[in-house]
């Protein structure tokens, strides 16, 4: 191969390809034995000359722009011949199709010439003109082919993402069949329709009907409508809108032979998709939130399409949209505030719907005038946007009186029922439930001043949340009874829907995940909780010698740790712990964090056991805080940990010896297990529980490490050789994680400055986490 030979780096560690093995006589005199050695017996090509070390480069120099690397366009065309053989297996009907239509381009020249100035045309264009001509073969010529350059190109890569993805998911036989027929029948339904309304007095039609077509879209947008049924909610729903929207307005305001074969062929393809390959039930939108997106998305559609019009006329059944009298300014301005009435109806708001329904019925009722006008004669002004935006409206209208309770929402969003915790008896009814009916690691979080409660309806149980950005965020498990769990999901999202918010659930155990997977949410692990069990503890073996070994240090040095309860200790012992409190928050650049993060106001409840490491001296150590965790019927079965805080100065293994002796006492009391709690927005590095929508929550993550270290503290607790419970994030859909990441955020550090948020971004690029 002619052309600069790629080169391979050696992998760390190992022998590069033309070093000797070690032990190798590289002396100028074993050189020259090498080089006078016979050429028969070297592998390989013989070099034109010989390298020696006066010729070689320095070890530093850069290496020549072609060495090391291969050409763009040879990688480029390695990746994709190894890629078609599996391509071919997954694909063949797009591929052949693809195939052909290339060669049948290059041949004829039309993938650089338009075809209609091909002398041939006629031959192969499709139309009412080669109906009257019988010419039937150019509904299956016809697919090959498109008018302009420009349409081939963008057709061929449009069949080939649609077609593709859907052969892949439907299987071959039934993309083959589905996009032949949708192509084929859909043309011949187009021009037999155009035929007949041709011997009419529209000028549309009279108009199409001398026109001829070409391409390959009618069979690709059939073979997508139909794949359309055997999608799962919410993306059933989102792309039929689409698609049905595409095709609609298409036909209003551009009014192809194309454009209707496309109307036609779609609309066919989902009632056929729906009969043979449905996967769910019915046309319409399945949940509260599904018919708020299409309210919200048909009315953005509909002045986007106002705007398209204006800038790009075209010519539809209606008329010329070319001329309208309507500036530039009105329609932007038109924009404007229908994006704001969109918006509120994405949310659910009750006087959105109102608007909306008054201006639907308004463009309407002027459409229908219109129509009234022109068969008596008269004359419309702007007749095809009219008529155009009044269907459109049409449709908008319908979605919206058919689920009209969808859009109950209350100028103030709010989850109906919920209380904060300040608010009257709340924080006392959700802690008398808490300790009867018990819960998971996290729930005693939800009792902090913070948290708001949504009470179930059957007064047995509640969920723990804040309100943040739109979203619902609902932490740990709900708090119900034993096989409640997934009903109390299930109420708290419609209550939450109802309310206009985005529900969520974050740091749930496998119970709560379960319940939302069956209910089609999305689920991602976020954390592991960190659970010691303590039947048995004696910290014995090689695993536990640096446990014993801060045991033994703080016996020598006389740290003592004593489990007490913190707000009835004296004076100079809280100032103590306010004070290395305050000094580890001061150290981070941001404020202290909340949410699953509790401080020293939360370890002041006498319910919550706080672990201190006190010298003889009098002097703190360090300080834990350990929140109760109930069984049914008010037992505590176990501990949480909570706050986790030491001196900078003190007792270096402070956190090691105070966690081993907690758990200690803890185990002698007779209690089940300590949970090490998970840090939040970390996790185990394992691939396989990954998922591509944890991004969001990584990026998140890795940009707080340098301030609060919470990664590096998951990799301390391992130190005690805990086992791993999962804790989930559940979500309805990715659409909802750019405003989830917002909440957890506001969740998390309610007090940060928008300035302290940016400083901190910037300084904390070579900040050393926090010691444990």
């Amino acid at each position: 191969m002619s052309g600069a030979e790629e080169t391979t780096p050696a992998a760390p560690g190992a022998t590069p390809p033309n070093t000797p093995p070690a032990g190798t006589d590289t002396t100028p005199a074993a050189t020259t034995a090498a080089e006078k050695a016979p050429a028969d017996k070297a592998p390989g090509p013989p070099p034109t000359a010989p390298v020696t070390a006066e010729a070689a480069p320095p070890a530093s120099a850069p290496l020549p722009a072609a060495a090391g690397r291969t050409a763009p366009f040879e990688v480029w065309a390695s990746r994709l011949t190894a890629a078609l053989p599996q391509a071919w297996r997954r694909m063949p009907f797009t591929i052949t199709v693809i195939a052909l239509t290339l060669l049948l381009g290059l041949v004829g020249r039309t993938i650089w010439r338009p075809l209609w100035q091909e002398g041939w045309f006629p031959q192969v264009a499709y139309g009412v003109p080669a109906l009257q001509e019988g010419r039937v073969w150019t509904l299956f010529t016809g697919w090959f082919f498109a008018i302009t350059p420009g349409q081939y190109v963008t057709g061929l890569l449009l069949f080939a993402v649609v077609v593709g993805a859907c052969e892949i998911r439907m299987g071959t036989r039934v993309v083959a069949v589905t996009a032949l027929a949708g192509e084929i029948g859909g043309v011949l339904l187009a021009s037999l329709l155009v035929w007949a309304l041709s011997h009419t007095s529209w000028p549309w039609a009279v108009h199409l009907a001398t026109v001829r077509d070409a391409g390959f879209t009618t069979g690709a947008l059939t073979v997508l409508a139909v794949t359309t049924a055997a999608l799962r909610s919410p993306w059933r729903l989102r792309i039929r809108a689409l698609l049905g929207f595409y095709v609609l307005v298409g036909f209003l305001f551009e009014g192809t032979l194309s454009d209707v074969a496309h109307l036609i062929a779609v609309g066919v393809g989902f009632g056929v998709g729906q009969r043979l390959f449905a996967v769910e039930p019915g046309f319409g939108p399945r949940t509260r939130r599904e018919t708020r997106l299409l309210a919200f998305a048909g009315l953005l559609a509909i002045a986007l399409t106002e705007l398209v019009v204006l800038l790009f006329p075209g010519r539809g059944p209606f008329g010329e949209t070319a001329g309208r009298a309507t500036s530039l300014l009105d329609v932007l301005i038109d924009l404007v505030i229908v994006g704001i009435v969109a918006n509120a109806l994405r949310l659910g708001k009750r006087w959105a719907w109102w608007v909306t329904v008054v201006l639907g019925t308004l463009n309407v009722l002027v459409a229908v005038a219109a129509v009234v006008i022109l068969l008596v004669g008269g004359v419309v002004t702007d007749e095809a946007i009219t008529l155009g935006t009044g269907v459109l409206w049409l449709a908008v209208l319908v979605v919206l009186l058919f689920n009209r309770r969808a859009f109950r929402v209350p100028i103030r969003r709010r989850v109906p029922g919920g209380v904060a915790a300040d608010e009257g008896d709340a924080l006392v009814r959700a802690r008398a439930l808490l300790t009867s009916v018990g819960g998971s690691t996290m729930s005693w979080m939800t009792l902090w001043p913070e948290m708001r409660f949504y009470f179930l309806r059957d007064g047995r149980g509640y969920v723990g949340y804040q309100r943040h950005a739109g979203i619902a965020l609902a932490l740990a498990d709900p708090v119900a009874p034993q096989g409640t769990i997934a009903a109390a999901v299930t109420e708290f999202t419609e209550d939450a829907e109802r309310g206009g918010l985005t529900p969520c659930l974050f740091s749930v155990t496998d119970t709560a995940a379960e319940a939302a997977r069956a209910a089609g949410w999305r689920t991602v692990q976020i954390a592991e909780d960190t659970l010691i069990d303590l039947p048995g503890i004696a910290f014995k073996g090689k695993k536990w010698q640096d446990i014993r070994t801060a045991l033994n240090k703080a016996r020598r040095e006389g740290i003592e740790f004593r489990v007490v309860t913190l707000a009835e200790q004296s004076f100079a012992v809280l100032a103590q712990v306010r004070a290395i409190s305050e000094e580890w928050v001061g150290d981070k650049g941001l404020p202290e964090m909340g949410f699953t993060l509790g401080g020293v106001d939360e370890a002041l409840d006498p319910a919550v056991k706080v672990g201190l490491a006190i010298d003889a001296g009098g002097s703190v150590h360090g300080v834990t805080s350990w929140l109760p965790v109930y069984a049914e019927g008010g037992r505590v079965r176990g501990w949480t940990l909570d706050v986790m805080r030491r001196r900078t100065d003190g007792f270096r293994s402070a956190m090691e010896f105070m966690i081993a002796s907690a758990c200690l006492a803890f185990g002698k009391e007779g209690y089940e297990f300590v949970s090490l709690s998970g840090a939040p927005l970390a996790r185990g590095d394992d691939p396989v529980q990954l998922d591509r929508t944890d991004r969001l929550l990584d990026k998140l993550g890795g940009a707080l490490e340098p301030f609060y270290g919470f990664r590096s503290l998951h990799a301390f607790k391992a130190k005690f050789s805990p086992r791993y419970e999962p804790v989930h994030l559940a979500f309805r859909d990715e659409a909802d994680l750019p405003r989830i990441g917002i909440a957890l955020t506001r969740a998390y550090l309610p007090d940060a400055t928008p300035r302290q948020l940016i400083a901190a971004g910037f300084s904390g690029a070579g900040k050393e986490p926090a010691g444990h």
